[in-house]
């Protein structure tokens, strides 16, 4: 009986939609995280670590969704080829084994480093891109998630000791930007601002 194929998913922020990755692939199962590549904490990427066999197929649209960069990318790559567990990468068309030639292991290492190369540039260009915004007088943060009246009524429940995670799916935030809405209302006079957040002048997942 040939084993399961797993799918591999991560998009960075809890609103990206993850339709775009392995759209089409044949999976039995698929395991998705919802956090910034540079998370240490991924507890799908875990779940699924431990749930694949012998035989298995983890499948992943692209190195850098399932690495935070390449000493990461090896170390995943190795534990799962370590329990007889195939590993595909869709978009650079690469499906390790662990019973790699040479020249697979340095593909790895040489794809991995430029997937971790081209994430440092797109960052770079955010960051260019915010600072010719300001110079012109452009730049604007990030539109609000919170209205003054929801802050109120966040900061009375908390005090009513309703949980904070509950208020942050409720709301349809994450708990950094509701922690952030609290500090900033028990901060200031001005209580409704909410957090001002930079936004880039596209989004890319990194």
């Amino acid at each position: 009986m040939s084993g399961q194929r797993v799918g591999y998913i991560r998009v960075s922020t809890l609103d990206q939609s993850t339709a775009r990755q392995l759209d089409g692939v044949t999976l039995d199962r698929t395991f998705v995280d919802k956090a910034s590549g540079k998370d240490v904490a991924r507890p799908q990427l875990e779940a699924m670590i431990g749930f694949v066999r012998d035989g298995d197929t983890v499948v992943c649209h692209s190195m850098d969704r399932l690495a935070r960069n390449l000493d990461d990318l090896r170390s995943i790559v190795r534990k799962l080829t370590a329990k007889g567990v195939e590993v595909c990468f869709v978009k650079e068309q690469l499906t390790f084994t662990g019973e790699d030639t040479a020249v697979a292991n340095l593909l790895l290492s040489v794809m991995g480093a430029f997937a971790e190369f081209e994430r440092s540039l797109i960052r770079e260009r955010q960051r260019e891109g915010i600072e010719l915004a300001k110079k012109r007088g452009a730049y604007r943060g990030r539109k609000r998630s919170l209205s003054d009246d929801q802050v109120a009524e966040l900061r009375q429940r908390v005090e009513d000791g309703v949980p904070k995670a509950v208020l942050a799916r409720e709301l349809g935030v994450s708990r950094e930007t509701l922690y952030q809405y609290l500090r900033t209302a028990s901060g200031s006079a001005g209580a409704g601002q909410g957090p001002s957040v930079a936004k880039p002048s596209a989004e890319v997942s990194v």
